[in-house]
Order: structure tokens, then C-alpha cells, then sequence
């Protein structure tokens, strides 16, 4: 049974499979995470916010200590967070556009 993997705020969507990560279903949905150690829950770049978290699988040990007290805020890591339901995450902004969306914003305000 298909589980429909939502990710904002580009609005894409994926089918995957039940225990799927949320990083392998962004890049099946070509939904850029940043990631450095490859999924292994090490350097903390891939954070998502799910806002219903009921569509993802109980946090495991390691996963709950790396985030310390974020997951009250939603937070989950997209390579440890796995897939029971469907579920709609919103992942953090590329720097680089982050960047660029603000030097837009300021040289409307100079209009």
C-alpha cells in the first residue's frame, strides 16, 4: 500500500513504501535535503518539520538524542525518520536561496 510523502514548501509529492526515510523519499521526489554523513544521523543538516507527525514511525534512541529538545517543535531527521502513514513535512530553505529571496525583499522595500 502506497503512502503519499509530502514536502513543502515546494509542494512535490512521492508514493513510497511503508519504512522509507524521509531523505529517500525527497530525493525519489527530487526534493533537495542537505546531507554531509550520508543518512548516518551524524551532522544534523538533514531537519525537517513534520507537521502531523502521526504518518512517521516512533523516533528511535539515537534520532530523539541528537535533536534534544527540538522534536517538541516537530522536528525530525529526514534520514531517520521513517514512513508508516501518509505525511506532509516542510524542509528547511537552501541557504543560497535563503540569501538571494532576501536581497529581493530589500531592494523591493528601496522601491
Amino acid at each position: 500500500m502506497p503512502i503519499r510523502v509530502t514536502f513543502l514548501p515546494d509542494g512535490k509529492s512521492v508514493e513510497v513504501r511503508p519504512g522509507t526515510t524521509l531523505l529517500d523519499a525527497s530525493r525519489r521526489a527530487r526534493v533537495n535535503i542537505r546531507t554531509r554523513c550520508g543518512g548516518k544521523a551524524a551532522c544534523l543538516m538533514c531537519k525537517v518539520i513534520a507537521s502531523d507527525g502521526s504518518g512517521l514511525a516512533p523516533m528511535n534512541i539515537n534520532e530523539r538524542l541528537k535533536l534534544g529538545g527540538l522534536q517538541e517543535q516537530g522536528y525530525r531527521l529526514a534520514c531517520q525518520a521513517k514512513v508508516t502513514g501518509d505525511v506532509t513535512v516542510t524542509t528547511p530553505e537552501d541557504p543560497l536561496k535563503a540569501a538571494i529571496r532576501k536581497q529581493l525583499e530589500r531592494q523591493q522595500e528601496d522601491l
